[in-house]
């Protein structure tokens, strides 16, 4: 069966977000003066096959660890879907 995993990778709360602060900066010189903060994180959908939506959870769960999350700087949360 064919499982779509969603993950959500954002820094961890306690380290500066660079790319987060000059978005605010550019966000208020345009005017948008509601902005109070700015993280920027990465979305990924990755599709798997799997047996079970926990063996999908288990393979995603792998690859942000192999591969697409970096845990010193980045924390991940993932969803799957049918």
């Amino acid at each position: 069966m064919v499982f779509l995993a969603e993950i959500d990778v954002m820094p961890h709360p306690e380290l500066l977000d660079p790319q987060g602060k000059a978005t605010l900066q550019g966000l208020r010189q345009l005017g948008v003066a509601a902005a109070r903060d700015v993280r920027i994180g990465k979305h990924i959908r990755l599709e798997l096959e799997a047996d079970s939506a926990e063996q999908a959870r288990e393979l995603a769960e792998e690859a942000c660890r192999k591969l697409l999350v970096n845990p010193v700087m980045e924390r991940f949360e993932i969803r799957i879907h049918a």
